[in-house]
């Protein structure tokens, strides 16, 4: 069976931008953003995109293209070790609790854009009214089950059609109508009277601040940047084995992060100025996965014209949505087809049945969706790329090198021994620091005692990589 490949670099690009710009830009960034304290967060959260995001989606690329496989495939060939490979599975079982609950999220928004279209025929939007009881009543139950399917088979019907017809063509179109109605949204909002609170709510650069919250938003700011970016989860490294050589990984993982970074301030920029100019304070919609539909459903219905504003603000959200789904979905798809030698419309159509009866729970258990939308995402995109990029630095080694070199500048090409060492050791030891902060560890044991932890553990992590390069191949 002949491997697809994309069609065009622009094409790869806005497909794993389209992974990366998704609900977590939109819907998970401004609640996680107003939880954490507007502008403290958001030097966090760049930080961390700058610093882990990059190396993060390079380390990815460079297991993809290298081994032109699903990450399990990805991780057992390039190793010759059958444990590495099982390790991989970690991936995919990685995609169907994320895409459980995203496939939820996105049911939800595709009921709000339904609903604010249809009201544009005639009568009012229904969560006008009483945007927070709505909300309460629509989120969970059967009528959420029924969106949650719905959503599911808009995303199976474009990885049905396939890397090039499907996702590819899919989000070569809604890429850049997301960039153009978030940036004709945001310029509509800074004319709003009392905008300018929102700006200083979400800009104002205020070190004192920062400093006083880094590690109480280091773990939250962490999770939303591999959320955002699609690490952990083997997204990056599905899309890049789709890739030729003649591309440079350092410049289109630089691109991808930008972009995707851009939408998520663009969405900030929206969302906070629309709220402030209304006298909506972020902390009082509510926290959580419905502050952006209690917050903005009530700011829509205080504005003339709001529900214009409202469909359009909807139809980006659902485009994102839908362009991160099936980047999802493309894993699982992507391991019984290259593993298993599956025909592609016989996997998407077992596991779209998979994730419809798992996201059904989630959207039926308030409890259950609340854990695997926050702490388990967090926890598993966290823990996935620390192996990654352990994988990269220690197994794959100056193979890796070579990979990163191939397609690359001059200037790229210097960067590739100290990428090497930043993947190798400082960004699993990170990684590993934020995943005991997110345990609650520091708080327990104190800062430096959970550094020291970390390093031991990253160090055992990186001595088992290492000796698992001596252990018998697999065929």
């Amino acid at each position: 069976m002949t491997r697809e490949t994309w069609g065009t670099r622009i094409g790869f690009i806005l497909a794993a931008v389209g992974s990366a710009v998704g609900l977590g830009n939109i819907w998970r960034f401004p609640w996680v953003a107003a939880e954490q304290g507007g502008s403290a967060f958001l030097v966090v959260y760049l930080l961390v995109v700058l610093a882990v995001g990059v190396p993060g989606l390079l380390g990815e690329f460079v297991i993809g293209r290298r081994s032109n496989r699903n990450p399990v495939g990805a991780l057992r060939s390039l190793s010759g070790s059958k444990n590495w490979g099982r390790i991989g599975f970690f991936s995919v079982v990685a995609s169907v609790a994320l895409l459980s609950f995203y496939s939820v999220v996105g049911g939800w928004i595709l009921r709000y854009f339904v609903e604010s279209g249809a009201a544009l025929l005639g009568g009012g939007a229904p969560y006008f009214s009483n945007p927070g009881e709505y909300f309460g009543a629509a989120a969970f139950g059967l009528d959420a089950v029924f969106f949650h399917v719905l959503f599911l088979a808009l995303t199976a019907g474009i990885v049905l059609a396939g890397v090039r017809r499907g996702i590819e063509v899919g989000t070569t179109v809604m890429m850049p109508a997301v960039f153009v109605l978030l940036v004709a949204l945001a310029v509509w909002a800074s004319t709003r009277a009392g905008a300018a609170g929102g700006y200083e709510f979400f800009l104002r650069f205020d070190a004192a601040t920062v400093r006083e919250n880094f590690f109480q938003v280091l773990g939250p700011a962490a999770g939303q940047a591999l959320f955002t970016l699609s690490l952990g989860a083997g997204t990056m490294i599905t899309y890049a084995s789709y890739l030729g050589e003649d591309r440079s990984l350092p410049a289109d993982a630089t691109t991808i992060a930008v972009l995707n970074t851009a939408v998520g301030v663009l969405a900030g920029l929206v969302v906070f100025p629309l709220l402030f100019s209304l006298g909506i304070d972020p902390a009082s919609t509510g926290t959580g996965e419905g502050a952006l539909f209690v917050g903005l459903a009530g700011a829509f219905s205080q504005l003339p014209g709001g529900i214009v504003i409202a469909t359009a603000f909807f139809a980006v959200v659902t485009l994102a949505a839908l362009s991160s789904s099936i980047s999802m979905l493309e894993i699982p798809v992507s391991y019984l087809v290259d593993e298993h030698g599956m025909q592609r419309r016989n996997a998407v159509g077992l596991l779209s049945a998979l994730v419809a009866v798992t996201g059904s729970v989630c959207a039926l258990r308030p409890s259950v969706f609340g854990f695997v939308a926050g702490t388990l995402v967090d926890i598993l995109l966290t823990a996935g790329l620390a192996v990654f990029l352990v994988f990269v630095g220690w197994v794959m080694g100056r193979d890796a090198l070579g990979e990163f070199r191939a397609g690359s500048g001059t200037f790229a090409r210097a960067l590739a021994d100290p990428w090497r060492v930043a993947v190798g050791v400082v960004i699993p030891l990170f990684l590993v620091f934020t995943l005991l902060t997110t345990f609650g560890v520091d708080a327990r044991v104190g800062f430096w005692p959970t550094v020291a932890l970390a390093a031991v553990v990253a160090a055992a992590t990186i001595l088992g990589a290492r000796a698992s390069r001596r252990l018998p191949r697999a065929n």
